[in-house]
């Protein structure tokens, strides 16, 4: 194995449109690359470094989804359980159709959303982050948005769609971690930090950023193509407030750290230690495609041709698609400011790539990234 071209690609994407990256590669659950270019913060001239922090914005996503399979794989809930079951806010649900004439009616909903339906984006959910109940929220508690009581809020905001009948990027895995709250009796952030961050000895990892780690955390910029400068942009929109624990883009965390929960995955569920954090078949039915023909035409981003949706993961199916190089079954997912995860378990490949910039570039960057990586196995 012989990395000097992807050294090349990250250099260069450093020295035009990203102002700096970290990519770990693990083959056969060893180290093999590390790069890291390019600034933490451009005006101070802070270089990246291995223990600079990023906002992992939706691969938090990833985590979330861990974290209710376990629940699963402990009889806690099944999958086709109306998630009502559990916040009785989502039982009777409105759907916004929009008429001839130009109106919105709502009519109810025929089928309550089920918890399969927040793994799989197909609840009817969308992602507005400033909806009217979200911005009624954040009035009421003073800027503070408890996890739970938001998600509670937001079930009454009308259905995009009847649930289980297309697929919708949206605030899916938020509810999916006050789920998480109500079957487990405890914060989300605890049981995260209970059940995946001490197992896997993940030490930076949290929703919020300590004092004395602020010094490492990466600066967040948005890229300007005209003046090819970097614009700082502050903070989380997708956190709602101070006590909210956004399920679908809320943690901070390093690339060090999350490689020791992506090669988790990688290992079928057993991390590096021999802790088991998930069974095999669970990471298995993680990564099956669950679209189905009238679902997966919705799934129509152009860099994700050929793959399909799992559980909270995008997973590839037909290479051909996008002639990419990389193989059937390998999966993971992003994030906003560019975070990229590729877990291969039959070839024991595991990739974490991390950025800062919120208009991230990634149809450029991940497809290309990917390429390399498995060209450069052989």
């Amino acid at each position: 194995m012989e990395f000097s071209r992807l050294d090349d690609f990250l250099k260069k994407i450093t020295d035009t449109i990203v102002p700096g990256v970290d990519c770990s590669v693990y083959v056969h659950h060893k180290p093999v690359y590390r790069g890291c270019y390019g600034y933490a913060d451009v005006a101070e001239k802070r270089p990246i470094t291995t223990d600079t922090m990023y906002y992992l914005y939706s691969a938090s996503k990833l985590l979330t989804c861990v974290a209710a399979l376990q629940l699963h794989e402990r009889g806690e809930f099944l999958m086709f359980q109306p998630v009502s079951d559990f916040i009785p806010e989502y039982r009777d649900m409105k759907i916004a159709r929009r008429l001839l004439n130009g109106n919105v009616e709502l009519v109810p909903a025929t089928r309550q959303i089920r918890i399969q339906d927040l793994f799989t984006m197909t609840g009817g959910l969308s992602y507005e982050l400033e909806s009217p109940s979200i911005r009624r929220m954040q009035k009421e508690t003073n800027g503070r948005c408890p996890t739970l009581e938001t998600v509670r809020a937001i079930a009454k905001e009308p259905l995009l769609f009847e649930p289980g009948t297309h697929w919708n990027y949206s605030l899916c895995h938020d509810v999916l971690g006050a789920l998480i709250e109500v079957i487990s009796g405890k914060k989300f952030g605890e049981y995260l930090q209970e059940n995946l961050f001490d197992p896997l000895g993940m030490k930076d990892t949290s929703f919020y950023l300590p004092e004395e780690k602020r010094c490492r955390m990466a600066s967040q910029y948005a890229f300007d193509s005209k003046t090819r400068t970097y614009a700082p942009k502050f903070g989380n929109a997708y956190a709602f407030g101070s006590e909210y624990e956004s399920g679908g883009a809320g943690l901070i965390s390093t690339v060090d750290d999350y490689m020791r929960f992506a090669e988790a995955l990688c290992r079928f569920g057993v991390s590096a230690e021999g802790t088991r954090i998930l069974s095999e078949n669970s990471v298995r039915l993680m990564r099956m495609n669950h679209l189905t023909p009238a679902t997966q035409p919705d799934f129509n981003w152009i860099h994700l041709a050929g793959y399909g949706y799992g559980l909270g993961v995008r997973t590839l199916v037909d290479p051909t698609r996008i002639s990419t190089l990389a193989v059937d079954g390998e999966f993971g997912w992003s994030g906003a400011a560019g975070a990229y995860v590729i877990i291969d378990p039959e070839n024991e490949l595991t990739v974490y790539y991390a950025q800062h910039m919120l208009n991230s570039q990634e149809e450029y960057i991940h497809p290309r990234l990917r390429n390399i990586i498995y060209a450069c196995l052989r």
